[in-house]
């Protein structure tokens, strides 16, 4: 007797449309450590779609880190930062995280999301209003979602645009940016912004998640590409899961919003710290980054995106303009982007095929992104693998 559903059919309705337009999501479980030499269902793959940018994930000095900080303080926060749950590898990580970016205060949050959510829902509400770049992170917009505050977004790094929303607005609020952006792979005109903001006296926050460590002075992301500072970008939201290799966030800002988040921010109240062991591991990728072995990992990958653009670019495709780890290639249509995925496969390329409703409708791309833990062959058999592609599909 076949078992009686008790789902809703509106349920099934949306899981049935998200079928039939090539647009349903599934979960890969990979059998190795987050390298490029992957294997996923029994077979192997080089895979060219993890935000592992530096190659650190799998590294034996985090690794040895995670594990001796361990051994002293244990594994789990046991409580949130304000209760018991902030032991001293976190407060050396903030430190550490303080000086490297040149802020007051660093505060760590468990991942990015609800950094993002903490930040700008404490800072914005109904009569402080929120202007957003149009591209930014759904964390980004959903932080403004759940201030209730008045929400636009201006046009794609367009200044201008965004220079029409702040004049129009009656009260001064928050402008948001992504650093650079995690499905086109541009960076946002930061030094702009940041003037814009500061004209109209506006408070100024850039999410740099996949900027950091990949790029700039010491590995500084976009703050130090921009040439800003704690003044001209107050507030400096990133991440551990890119190019650290870890997990979790941090908002690098001044004593008093660093004091003004602790009392307002939910997601940093309510919710248990993050791992001590992490934290130590993170510490141990932060002196990494900055090391000359941080810079030679940062020089490889720099070569890496040099050579992919120069070979992908003399392809009959859409390579989006990017000088950063993400490479995205437009397909279009999200069947066409699925069969070019599938086709990469079979040649030992994992890559991801995205599709609305993460970036627009008729935009699905490939959205390659290459590691300094790529060796130069594995780009050789990428180019190879997506000329073969690509040109057979046109």
């Amino acid at each position: 007797m076949k078992p009686v559903s008790n789902t809703p059919d509106w349920v099934l309705a949306a899981l049935e449309t998200r079928r039939q337009e090539d647009l349903m999501r599934r979960t890969i479980t990979l059998d190795s450590p987050q390298i490029p030499h992957t294997q996923i269902d029994s077979q192997q793959y080089t895979a060219f779609c993890s935000n592992d940018y530096l190659g650190l994930a799998n590294h034996p000095t985090l690794i040895k880190a995670m594990h001796s900080t361990a051994e002293i303080y244990g594994v789990g926060g046991g409580s949130s930062h304000l209760v018991c749950g902030h032991l001293a590898p976190h407060q050396r990580l903030e430190e550490a995280l303080a000086d490297w970016l040149g802020y007051e205060r660093v505060m760590l949050f468990s991942t990015g999301y609800m950094a993002n959510l903490g930040v700008i829902s404490a800072l914005a509400d109904k009569h402080r209003p929120v202007v957003q770049d149009k591209l930014n992170h759904a964390s980004l917009i959903d932080g403004a979602l759940l201030a209730q505050a008045p929400l636009r977004r201006y046009l794609h790094a367009d200044v201008a645009s965004a220079e029409r929303l702040l004049a129009k607005s009656t009260s001064s609020g928050l402008l948001v940016t992504d650093g650079v952006f995690s499905m086109d792979g541009d960076v946002a005109p930061l030094a702009e912004l940041s003037k814009l903001a500061s004209q109209h006296d506006w408070m100024f926050m850039v999410d740099d998640a996949h900027g950091l460590g990949c790029f700039g002075e010491n590995g500084r992301g976009c703050l130090s590409l921009a040439g800003l500072d704690s003044v001209s970008l107050p507030i400096l939201v990133g991440t551990f899961g890119k190019a650290f290799g870890t997990a979790g966030a941090f908002v690098a800002t001044s004593h008093d919003y660093a004091d003004y988040l602790t009392q307002f921010a939910r997601p940093y109240v309510y919710t248990t710290a993050m791992s001590p062991a992490m934290a130590g591991a993170t510490l141990a990728s932060l002196q990494l980054i900055q090391s000359a072995e941080g810079q030679e990992r940062r020089d490889r990958l720099a070569r890496h995106i040099a050579y992919f653009r120069q070979r992908v670019e003399a392809l009959p495709v859409e390579l989006m303009p990017s000088a950063t780890a993400i490479q995205p290639i437009v397909i279009g249509d999200s069947a066409a982007a699925i069969q070019v995925s599938e086709k990469l496969k079979s040649l030992g390329i994992w890559c991801t095929a995205i599709r609305p409703p993460t970036v627009p409708t008729g935009r699905a791309r490939l959205r390659i992104t290459l590691s300094a833990a790529h060796s130069d062959e594995d780009l050789v058999l990428l180019c190879d693998s997506l000329e073969r592609v690509l040109t057979a599909n046109v």
